[in-house]
């Protein structure tokens, strides 16, 4: 038996489930930080100078929603693979740098910062999903359409950076 599917076995227990809500709690923080980053934000984002393909501050809400759940799943993924690795040292710091953008943005109005914070996010996001797929493919895929988003996130931050 490999040393790989001992530690799988040893994450599979009762106690996966406990990791499981860890991981959506990580993530849930980390949206709650930037959740209260934007509160009251709606009408600053608007009166900024947009790009013509700056999305309605509407979609925010429901797209992190979404990603944050499968950011959660992926980790949970891993760590059922492999237990705590460097991998997973990694995806908290990626979690760190997400939860900051916020209050650097909206908070300080620092568009600047903002978008070297976002850059280091997106190749965070990227060496996740490198050190990811050896380890579980489903990881690797869920975080892909968030990589997908942060990279226009990213455009739209440049744009607003130079727009203002």
């Amino acid at each position: 038996m490999s040393a790989l599917s001992a530690r799988t076995r040893a994450h599979q227990g009762p106690g996966q489930w406990l990791a499981l809500a860890a991981f959506a709690l990580a993530a849930f923080i980390t949206a709650a930080i930037g959740g209260l980053g934007v509160q009251g934000t709606a009408a600053e984002y608007n009166s900024l100078a947009q790009p013509s393909w700056a999305p309605p501050t509407w979609l925010f809400g429901p797209v992190w929603t979404v990603l944050y759940a499968m950011i959660a799943l992926s980790g949970w993924l891993v760590w059922r693979r492999t237990g705590w690795t460097p991998a997973l040292t990694v995806f908290a710091g990626h979690l760190v740098l997400n939860a900051i953008w916020t209050p650097i943005f909206f908070g300080a109005g620092r568009y600047g910062l903002a978008l070297a914070d976002i850059v280091a996010l997106w190749l965070a996001i990227a060496t996740l999903i490198v050190l990811f797929r050896p380890v579980s493919r489903p990881a690797t895929l869920l975080l892909t359409p968030y990589l997908l988003w942060v990279t226009y996130a990213t455009a739209l931050n440049a744009a607003i950076w130079h727009l203002n």
